[in-house]
């Protein structure tokens, strides 16, 4: 049942996203902004913990994930180190994943061939 439930709450968040995109002005780099945004906010007010408990990797995984990462790492730096915790908490928390996608965006780079003609 967990394999159905992150099925279809990644399904339903990555629909929305593109009726979002479909039905808006917006440009692609604002929504990936606000998904995060949304993330962050969901958590601060601690809604998005039973919701990533219910969807699993399908809540975890979209940009509403990574910006719950970014609340837990900047609260959980807060709550030791205090005000400085507040600029290093979400770097550590996420750095596993940036340095990941670092790491494939570079590799993609080596392997296939820009599209654009200078």
């Amino acid at each position: 049942m967990d394999y159905i439930n992150a099925f279809w709450v990644g399904g339903l968040i990555c629909a929305l996203v593109q009726i979002l995109m479909e039905k808006t002005k917006m440009m692609p780099g604002r929504i990936m902004v606000l998904l995060v945004c949304t993330g962050a906010a969901l958590g601060a007010i601690g809604v998005y913990a039973p919701f990533q408990e219910y969807a699993g990797a399908g809540a975890s995984v979209p940009l509403l994930g990574f910006g719950n990462t970014l609340w837990k790492g900047v609260k959980e730096a807060v709550e030791t180190e205090g005000f400085l915790g507040i600029f290093k908490g979400g770097f550590q928390a996420s750095a596993v994943g940036i340095c990941a996608a670092l790491v494939f965006a570079y590799l993609a780079s080596l392997i296939f061939q820009p599209k654009m003609k200078k």
